[in-house]
């Protein structure tokens, strides 16, 4: 991995940035835990979603869950590894730039 980032404007959006950060600190996160602590709607949380999907940053995965009664299925998502490392990139190229590196201007 090298140490220099690189800027991604797809995941520098900012929902979509804190969206590839609570992500990145876990293995997995319940759809409506990261809707909630976004404190957006599921449909735009969804778009989001489809976005880093569709780039191949983030999968999802539907599981029944055990404490429901009804046939509903919880959305778990997590970052790919391309994911993680797309956003471990992006994060090292705001440092650069925060501490002025001329190399990430």
């Amino acid at each position: 991995m090298s140490p220099e980032g690189s800027f991604n404007d797809l995941v520098h959006e900012p929902i979509r940035l804190r969206i590839c950060g609570l992500l990145r600190a876990v293995d997995e996160l319940d759809f409506a835990v990261l809707r909630d602590t976004i404190g957006i709607s599921d449909a735009a949380l969804s778009k989001h979603l489809k976005v880093l999907a569709t780039a191949g940053f983030v999968s999802s995965k539907k599981i029944a869950s055990a404490t429901r009664t009804d046939a509903r299925r919880m959305t778990w998502l997590q970052l790919t590894d391309e994911g993680r490392a797309v956003f471990d990139g992006h994060i090292r190229a705001l440092r650069q730039i925060a501490a002025g590196s001329a190399s990430s201007l």
